[in-house]
C-alpha cells in the first residue's frame, strides 16, 4: 500500500514539472514581452525629453 501512495506521489510531481514552462518568463510569451520591451523603451524615450512648462491656468 505504501509503494502505490509513493509511486502516486512521484507521478503526481513528474506531472506537475511537465506542465510548467521555462522558456515563459513571468508567464507571457515571447510576442508579448517583446511588446512590453518596445512599450518601454517608447516610455523611457518620452521620459527623455524634459518637461515643458505649461499655462494651464496655473496663475495665482
Amino acid at each position: 500500500m505504501r509503494a502505490r501512495v509513493t509511486l502516486a506521489g512521484l507521478a503526481l510531481l513528474a506531472g506537475l514539472t511537465a506542465c510548467s514552462s521555462h522558456d515563459d518568463t513571468g508567464g507571457v510569451s515571447a510576442d508579448e514581452q517583446r511588446a512590453l520591451n518596445d512599450a518601454a523603451a517608447m516610455l523611457d524615450a518620452n521620459n527623455a525629453v524634459p518637461a515643458q512648462p505649461s499655462d494651464q491656468g496655473n496663475s495665482q
